[in-house]
């Protein structure tokens, strides 16, 4: 960010973040180096308070880069604000999962002989919820579920934006609907959730009350990794808004987005993308392993609350936050698009652990 023009860096929502980075420097340089375990339950306490303070971030990054564009242009505003999404997807990774896994070090389930929990909170001997988990990633994501799952709450939320008497399409899924594989559960369900909304949105904005063609989710597994595709009839991409598809910074929209993006941080009164609230919280913990209930309850996740937004709230960062998240995890999404009648996603995700994941390096970052 010190690499900006100088006006730009005066935009007060790049200086917001530049103040948060900022002072979470200064803060972990301060931290001694940890010997005990009293050391390290004080980095945690650091730690979460910086995640907490940081989920102003992804708004008043988006709304900056909206601003600035006279200053850099938005190729280098696309730029800036990918390297700056990557840098804050493997920050934010490393400290949720020394969160988890110092979570589960203290677990009563942890400690030899100790009974392990099943998922339905039982004791038993002999199923360990830490099979399940290795910190924040979930060894046995069902992608059936986590469509099934994702859907539900979009559903859900176009029904309470546009009304009961509107027809909202069916989700048919077919192909290897027992396939299963490790990622982090908040990555893949902001993914697919971001794309199950678009496509509800659009064919329930084109067909109203009318009976509306089912969105149909197809599930491949392969050895090395597993597709997803999701195909509408919601009408396609308009022509003007293709080209700047993966864009955060370009496209006809810009000062709606702006307008929108300006509203997020004050719907709940914090500074958080958007406040998921009690009920929203408990539905998603009861949905999760035991074990994940006890370390996802500790800090706030940015992308639950973005995925909880109304279908009204367009961002304009839902597809290029998504392609950035897929792509971390070396995995890639594409989008086909036929005017006037529909979109077919295709989501590739690489099974952790058989490539290496795209992160920034310090050159990439200077070469912004």
């Amino acid at each position: 960010m010190q690499t900006l023009p100088y006006s730009a860096l005066t935009n007060e929502h790049i200086g917001h973040v530049y103040e948060l980075y900022y002072a979470a420097f200064e803060r972990f340089r301060k931290v001694p180096e940890i010997h005990t375990l009293v050391d390290n339950d004080k980095f945690c306490s650091v730690l979460n308070h910086t995640l907490k303070e940081h989920l102003s971030v992804i708004p008043k990054l988006a709304m900056g880069v909206l601003e600035i564009q006279d200053q850099i242009g938005p190729d280098q505003c696309d730029r800036l604000m990918t390297t700056l999404l990557r840098s804050r997807i493997s920050r934010r990774v490393i400290a949720e999962q020394h969160l988890a896994l110092n979570e589960t070090f203290n677990s009563p389930w942890h400690f030899p002989n100790a009974p392990k929990p099943k998922r339905d909170g039982t004791a038993s001997a002999t199923t360990a919820a830490e099979d399940d988990f290795i910190g924040e990633i979930f060894l046995k994501c069902n992608a059936k579920d986590l469509v099934e799952k994702c859907a539900a709450t979009a559903t859900s939320l176009v029904t309470k934006a546009y009304g009961s008497d509107v027809a909202v399409p069916k989700i048919i899924l077919q192909g290897h609907l027992d396939t299963t594989f490790p990622y982090i559960p908040s990555h893949i369900e902001y993914i697919i959730g971001e794309l199950l909304r678009n496509s509800i949105q659009a064919v329930v904005e084109q067909k109203g009350t009318t009976e509306p063609p089912p969105i149909e989710v197809l599930i491949c597994e392969a050895q090395q990794h597993v597709i997803i595709r999701i195909s509408d009839q919601g009408g396609g991409i308009d022509r003007d808004i293709l080209p700047h598809l993966w864009s955060f910074a370009k496209g006809p929209r810009r000062h709606k987005r702006l307008r929108n993006l300006a509203t997020v941080p004050r719907l709940k009164a914090t500074m958080q993308e958007l406040e998921v609230s009690k009920s929203q919280t408990q539905s998603h913990a009861s949905s999760m392993p035991s074990s994940a209930n006890e370390i996802s309850k500790n800090y706030a996740s940015s992308l639950s609350s973005l995925s909880s937004r109304p279908p009204e709230l367009r961002l304009g960062m839902g597809l290029p936050m998504s392609k950035i998240y897929a792509e971390y995890w070396a995995g890639s999404l594409e989008l086909h698009s036929l005017e006037g009648y529909g979109c077919d996603a295709f989501l590739q995700i690489s099974r952790l652990g058989n490539k290496n994941e795209v992160l920034s390096t310090r050159a990439s970052m200077d070469a912004v």
